[in-house]
């Protein structure tokens, strides 16, 4: 024994006398076990973790299944419970990213290793959320405070990195079920926090009767039914939230759909084809209201890049528009991209108000460009290493104001397709004046994908929230009537030419989250944030608890 416990030490002194091990050597295979070992013991929670994150993305349109939005909150709870902070972090990723995938999945127009990208990057908003999540599954209420991180998780990517990307809020998957008349009193972000309490609440039901299957007695009878009981209630309680639609007036509107030669990347076709269509389009209407086959429109919406070409910068685009306008006697909103008159290689991308007797007038232009899509930052860097940001061309200059127009007898407020998912630029608009909402989009790059399904749901969400009728104008679908209830009244299929003819309200009544606006949000954000210090500051006390104990 005396000898080997000599050559043990030898060879240990012997070691510490060379300096430490050489990176590859006896340390590697040991990191490598243990990082075995930590695969298997996380491959089921990772998993059911990815599966969770599948199912929220069937949640969504197409899919349209608003109760597995309820059920993957309730699993991301449950398999983050009771974790350290970096496990729930994981956990995060394994929900965020399949979640991402699915959601974006219409990117794999522009390239698959956008959709990739993206979901990565959004998927870490997600990691955080995990580890906050299993930070204050150790606190009383933790459902509560559950659902405050997912208001916060939303609310950091409404607006970070390059202003945001506010796709796949829980709002968006619930903008036809009990949880939407919420909207009403608190915008998006109360219907997220309801969502998510319930899903959290579902989750603490769980816990309660797997302590029954311990036998947990009267006591843990109880605990199952209180939290069915409420997750039930939070569900239910949209439901007696009243949705103002009473019209103080109405207009009638023609929403023109001139469809495009083909979709993806390549949809434009051959210059002036898109604007001819929706001109073709209207004049078919005029004909129609002159032989007395439809009313005459009060106004007319063509959607955004209805004209391919600047107007003011070539003749005969400004002419056919002006033919079409004219054809039909009414204004027109029209939308178009617009070189920027200074800075040479900027464009706006406006909805310009077409007068059939004073030609173009008033204008809005897109506040909120896309990253990376209308715009390329850092472009003389990124362009050399990704190719594909070649494609676009010119960067879209960001207006300045909110979108309210004076269309005729009616004042709209013109918001520019993507801006639908912004709360703030809504809001701002129907604030400014608007009696109803226009969403110009051209979905045509991301036809039959699901993209515009995902968009006209925001639409819809929009509509009770701010109890305004929204119409949605685009180029080759999907174009809808929406009434201030959410109701969609009327649609276009996609790929279709057609028109909507329809009369929709005008109303000047704010509800109760044009009021209060963002604070909401930033009330249930700053709640989440501080449930995490609480959390931790309460493990510490238990950490030196535990060790004055142990002396």
């Amino acid at each position: 024994m005396s000898s080997g416990s000599d050559t043990t030490a030898a060879t240990a002194r012997g070691t510490a006398a060379d300096g430490p091990v050489p990176a590859g050597t006896d340390a590697r295979p040991g990191r490598a076990r243990r990082l075995v070992a930590l695969a298997r013991r996380e491959a089921l929670r990772t998993a059911l973790a990815a599966v969770a994150g599948l199912a929220l993305g069937l949640a969504f349109p197409p899919y349209g299944l608003w109760p597995l939005s309820l059920v993957a909150v309730a699993a991301l709870a449950l398999l983050t419970r009771g974790r350290r902070a970096r496990q729930g972090a994981w956990t995060g990723f394994a929900f965020g990213l399949p979640f991402f995938l699915l959601l974006l999945k219409w990117l794999h127009v522009v390239g698959w290793d956008a959709v990739v990208g993206l979901s990565v990057a959004e998927s870490l908003f997600v990691v955080v959320l995990g580890a906050g999540l299993a930070l204050t599954s150790r606190l009383p209420g933790w459902p509560l405070w559950g659902a405050c991180l997912w208001v916060a998780q939303e609310w950091a990517r409404d607006r970070l990195p390059f202003g945001g990307f506010p796709w796949g809020r829980l709002a968006f998957a619930n903008t036809g079920s009990p949880f939407t008349p919420l909207a009403a009193l608190g915008g998006a972000p109360l219907v997220t926090f309801a969502v998510a309490l319930a899903g959290g609440l579902l989750a603490a039901c769980a816990v309660a009767l797997w302590g029954l299957r311990r036998g947990g007695g009267a006591r843990g009878a109880v605990r199952t039914l209180e939290a069915f009981g409420l997750a039930a209630a939070v569900t239910l309680a949209g439901l007696a939230v009243p949705v103002p639609t009473k019209a103080d007036d109405t207009v009638r509107i023609a929403v023109v759909q001139g469809n495009v030669q083909r979709p993806g990347m390549d949809f434009l076709g051959r210059p002036m084809q898109i604007l001819d269509n929706h001109a073709t389009a209207t004049e078919k209407l005029a004909d129609d209201v002159r032989h007395h086959r439809v009313p005459k429109p009060d106004l007319v919406i063509w959607p955004e890049n209805s004209s391919d070409l600047d107007p003011f910068q070539f003749p005969q685009a400004y002419d056919r528009i002006d033919e079409a306008v004219k054809a039909i006697g009414v204004p027109v909103l029209v939308g178009a991209l617009v070189d920027h008159p200074t800075k040479p290689g900027y464009v706006f991308n406006e909805g310009i108000v077409w007068d059939p007797k004073t030609g173009p007038g008033a204008s809005y232009t897109k506040q909120h460009p896309v990253p990376f899509g209308e715009y390329v930052p850092f472009r003389e860097q990124l362009s050399k290493i990704i190719t594909r940001f070649k494609r676009v061309p010119r960067d879209f200059y960001p207006g300045d104001h909110t979108g309210l127009l004076k269309v005729g007898p009616a004042k709209l407020g013109d918001v520019i397709c993507f801006e639908v998912a912004y709360d703030e630029i809504v809001h701002d608009t129907v604030r400014s004046g608007a009696r109803a909402l226009v969403i110009q989009t051209n979905n045509a790059t991301y036809g039959r994908t699901g993209q515009p399904e995902q968009q006209l749901a925001m639409s819809k969400l929009r509509a009770v929230e701010h109890g305004r009728a929204v119409v949605t104008a685009a180029t080759s679908g999907i174009s809808a009537v929406v009434a201030p209830d959410g109701t969609v009244t009327h649609q276009i299929p996609e790929f279709t030419q057609g028109v909507v003819s329809a009369r929709i309200p005008l109303r000047d009544e704010t509800t109760l989250a044009d009021r209060v606006g963002a604070a909401p949000e930033w009330v249930l954000a700053i709640v989440g944030l501080m449930s995490c210090g609480a959390a931790v500051i309460a493990g510490r006390r238990r950490r030196t608890k535990d060790e004055k104990g142990q002396q």
